[in-house]
């Protein structure tokens, strides 16, 4: 059955302490209030937050040579030092991001800086290292894992280097199939000015509406169509990169063996080796057909065998996720289908894109009906199709409600994968308990290759403390640990960023670390780019 494709739907300007567009803020389901006590037990309301009006940030640092220095490469006009956009810079969108915003005290960015290109970015580098100011950079806001986070350690202050202006279709080769964008474009825009020529990218991460291509590029971003379009840095082909020491163009030929693959270091440098200013992505024809249906599992084990076998045997699905039998209940919850999610089982869903799309739902739908899998036709993978966008929407009236809802993502090899779920629901539990709190803990896989796949958790708690960020902060470091114990990636694709800092060195070697190092001592020899994330001189974990 053929769907309409990925519209770029308009969105208004982010909240400055929630996810996304104001009027898209839902309420919570009455199914969900239902069940949130008998899952969560008491839930305590939580104190009023604070208006963007109450909010109060300390003086700016930047004197008024600085503010001289900075106007004069960008414009007056591109060099804002209003409260109100330094709140709007002050971080990402992580529910701990949004608890810190509910206090009327903030961390900000002591400006917010606007180039309009390439050779602007450079100049106000340039300008910040001669000045000792700290630059964070800044595409759509969306980090969950203290990526934007105003930090200026060593530094007499702190910029946000907001790169939305740089952005749109800044050429296209069709004959190739390759597009360059300005780093700042936005997930529809480009999605829109690809359409003009009947060309897709592919990529639709949940940040999708505001994420930009740049902050893809840097984080090394995975999209729910990564089954068949493959992850964000397969699709970049060239970067242009500004940096304090120096510019680079990378990206010269589809394939070279003049050494190191250079493209591929700043692929997931998250800002702190230099700012991207240019990706060049591969594109292909639109898809004029999409082939959606649901499947049901008796659970998770049994899903988990039946996607390892279509990764493995390559059947051509362009979205696959499997849901644990507790993600599964509560979003037919959601639904209103309160029936069915009482009952025990996993689900699934699948998406098939363009050419042979019938076919390869075929092969596919042999394999999961072999693994122990029944279609559920196409209703509950429709649902999520239309609403695949809107989960953090739930996780702010969660938290108005008094419910703490978190994230956090991982990945290993098929023969690991249900030994780091268990290490990592088992911490999780206890954590919340010495907390305290009692939790409900959900899983998905929305990623997988033919040797592994991704888990992506939700956890909802009720009765946390007063300080939930530090029991969370508690909390989170050991499941870090166990995470490394288990053979699993601290990140498989939110990134490093300055939460899971700390724990780079445990998976990439204190080798790596130096190699990291030594790299940003030669592109940032003052350190100004995004000061603890990345690469970060931290000596405890969980400090």
């Amino acid at each position: 059955m053929t769907r309409d494709m990925v519209s770029a739907d308009p969105v208004g300007p982010p909240r400055w302490n929630g996810w996304g567009d104001p009027d898209r803020a839902v309420t919570l389901p009455g199914a969900v209030r239902v069940l949130l006590p008998v899952l969560l037990g008491r839930i305590r309301r939580p104190a009023p937050a604070a208006t963007l009006a109450e909010v109060r940030l300390a003086p700016s640092r930047l004197t008024p040579a600085d503010l001289d220095a900075l106007r004069s490469v960008v414009g007056a006009e591109a060099v804002d030092t209003t409260d109100e956009a330094r709140i709007r810079h002050a971080g990402g969108r992580s529910t701990m991001d949004l608890l810190r915003r509910r206090h009327p005290e903030q961390a900000a960015p002591d400006a917010v800086l606007r180039p309009a290109d390439h050779d602007q970015v450079a100049a106000c580098l340039r300008s910040a290292a001669q000045r000792g100011v700290a630059v964070v950079p800044y595409g759509g806001g969306t980090s969950v894992v203290g990526g934007l986070d105003p930090e200026r350690r060593a530094h007499r202050a702190v910029v946000s280097l907001d790169l939305r202006r740089l952005s749109g279709l800044i050429a296209l080769d069709e004959v190739s199939g390759e597009a360059v964008f300005g780093a700042g474009t936005a997930g529809p825009e480009a999605e829109a000015l690809l359409a003009a020529h009947g060309l897709e990218l592919g990529h639709y991460p949940q940040s999708f509406r505001y994420a930009t291509l740049g902050g893809f590029a840097a984080t090394r971003s995975s999209g729910q169509n990564s089954a068949g379009y493959g992850r964000f840095e397969t699709m970049v082909t060239g970067l242009r990169v500004a940096a304090p020491g120096g510019d680079l163009d990378l990206g010269r030929a589809p394939g070279s063996a003049a050494g190191p693959d250079l493209l591929r270091l700043f692929l997931g440098s998250e800002g702190a080796l230099g700012v991207i200013t240019e990706v060049r992505v591969r594109v292909h024809s639109r898809p004029s057909e999409r082939i959606v249906e649901a499947w049901r599992f008796p659970n998770f084990t049994a899903g988990v065998d039946a996607l390892r076998r279509v990764a493995q045997q390559g059947t051509g699905a362009t979205v696959i996720r499997l849901s644990d039998e507790s993600e599964t209940a509560v979003s037919l919850a959601q639904m209103g289908r309160i029936g069915r999610a009482l009952s025990r089982g996993a689900s699934a869903v699948t998406v098939f894109e363009g050419a042979d799309a019938a076919g390869r739902r075929e092969r596919t739908a042999a394999v999961l009906r072999v693994a122990g899998g029944t279609s559920a036709g196409e209703h509950d993978a429709d649902d999520w199709l239309r609403s695949r966008f809107d989960g953090p929407y739930l996780r702010d009236a969660l938290l108005d409600a008094g419910v703490f809802c978190e994230t956090l993502e991982t990945a290993a090899n098929w023969s690991r994968l249900h030994a780091l779920r268990g290490a990592v629901d088992q911490t999780l539990r206890r954590g919340f308990a010495d907390a305290g709190a009692r939790p409900y803990i959900m899983c998905h896989i929305s990623h997988i290759y033919p040797t592994g796949a991704s888990l992506y958790f939700t956890v909802l708690a009720g009765g946390m403390p007063a300080d939930a960020l530090t029991a969370w902060l508690r909390i989170k470091a050991a499941v870090n640990d166990a995470i490394i114990a288990a053979n699993g990636t601290i990140t498989h694709h939110h990134a490093i960023g300055r939460d899971h800092a700390p724990w780079l060195a445990d998976e990439i070697g204190e080798t790596g670390v130096r190699i990291l190092a030594a790299v940003k001592r030669e592109l940032d020899p003052n350190g100004i780019l995004n000061p603890g994330a990345l690469v970060a001189a931290v000596s405890q974990k969980g400090s």
